[in-house]
């Protein structure tokens, strides 16, 4: 098949050269259909490096969804119609319960092992580590051994400010519901944990270690100093992830180490919990990628915001969701459009940045509208 009379975002910047697909990669030449696609742009496949807005369709309501299988179906379709042909699903092992709890998370990576031959967009595992679980260290290594997870993100969310005034913290009576405990004992759960904090620097160094033996990409989340980022630097947690202030992010990106901020941030025009602005950090040259963090659609839109207001040119937006985000990720055989890598791309309306087509590894996963009407007349 091959792709003409749109702009095409190769390496080196817009061209109107056709595109060529052959057996799910870019050639350098075709025969069969030529797709007529003026007045569009053919970009690069979308590399999401976190997202966790699978979450409302494996379970809308509490026990809605018992096949999760079903779920991930509903999420391919979404995925797909923002553009994104590689996904990483952020998953949670953390003490919260519900979505986020141990059991749910060895169930999720099961179900996604599962289905994932019959899905159509590029899905793999981040495990999202709450750190201060240190008698299921084994348990979380395990999965992550048993699942193929590609990423491990440590966090803590432990509500230790509360904790150590002796206060109840916030959302205690729901958390407890999730995780099928009562308020007390829940509350007494999290104070066990709060009490352990000196425990836990050794134990997730020592984790850390053997991830990253294994080739296991290791990224801090919500990091808000730069001594804190560099403490996580220092046992080879590289990444940083929604840096929450510009010193935390500045230390990381003086450092070499990628910095993955938040597409939502960028959509509101800021942190909606008062964080450091996302394009301010683009401006100021600090930043590696965008992910759709809660909200898929928000990628695309992240795109348009950064070039309409100036921030970044369109090549140097679109890199930030493509080629960066297939190097961090050590995925050398997609990011662009290049004889020989996958053909995963995306045809677009310059205007509205809606996504007419999504095709991943060569195979449609999303089509609508005019663009879909020109395959069909395709000879």
């Amino acid at each position: 098949m091959k792709l003409k009379g749109a702009e095409v975002l190769y390496p080196e910047g817009f061209d109107q050269r056709p595109v060529s697909l052959v057996g799910g990669v870019i050639a350098e030449q075709s025969g069969g259909p030529v797709v007529d696609l003026s007045g569009y742009r053919v970009l690069p496949g979308i590399i999401d490096m976190h997202g966790d807005g699978f979450e409302r369709h494996i379970a809308p309501r509490r026990g809605v969804m018992r096949d999760l299988g079903q779920g991930l179906m509903s999420v391919d379709a979404e995925l797909a119609a923002n553009g994104i042909t590689t996904a990483m699903l952020a998953q949670f092992f953390s003490w919260e319960g519900g979505m986020r709890g141990r059991d749910f998370a060895e169930r999720f990576c099961m179900a996604l092992a599962e289905a994932r031959a019959s899905l159509l967009t590029d899905m793999h595992l981040q495990l999202r580590f709450e750190t201060h679980l240190l008698d299921d260290y084994d348990r979380f290594e395990a999965l992550v051994a048993e699942s193929g997870a590609r990423v491990v993100v440590f966090n803590d969310h432990v509500p230790h400010d509360a904790l150590s005034k002796g206060k109840r913290p916030p959302r205690l009576t729901g958390q407890a519901l999730k995780s099928g405990r009562s308020p007390d004992a829940h509350l007494a759960f999290l104070q066990d944990l709060h009490r352990r904090s000196d425990e836990v620097p050794e134990a997730v160094s020592k984790l850390a270690t053997r991830l990253a033996a294994k080739r296991v990409l290791l990224g801090s989340h919500d990091d808000r100093t730069a001594e804190a980022r560099l403490a996580w630097r220092s046992i080879g947690v590289k990444m940083s992830e929604f840096p929450e202030t510009k010193a935390a992010a500045q230390a990381a990106h003086e450092a070499g180490d990628p910095v993955v901020l938040g597409a939502p941030n960028v959509v509101r025009g800021g942190s909606h919990s008062g964080n450091v602005s996302a394009a301010e950090l683009l401006q100021a040259g600090v930043g590696d990628a965008l992910a759709s963090d809660y909200h898929y659609p928000a990628i695309r839109q992240a795109m348009m915001r950064l070039v309409a207001e100036g921030v970044l040119d369109f090549a140097g937006a679109w890199k930030l969701v493509s080629e960066t985000p297939a190097r961090i990720l050590g995925l050398g055989d997609r990011g662009q459009l290049v004889p020989g890598l996958r053909a995963d791309l995306v045809v677009m309306e310059p205007e509205t940045g809606r996504i007419g087509a999504t095709i991943c590894g060569g195979r449609i996963s999303h089509m609508a509208g005019e663009v879909a009407a020109r395959f069909l007349a395709a000879q």
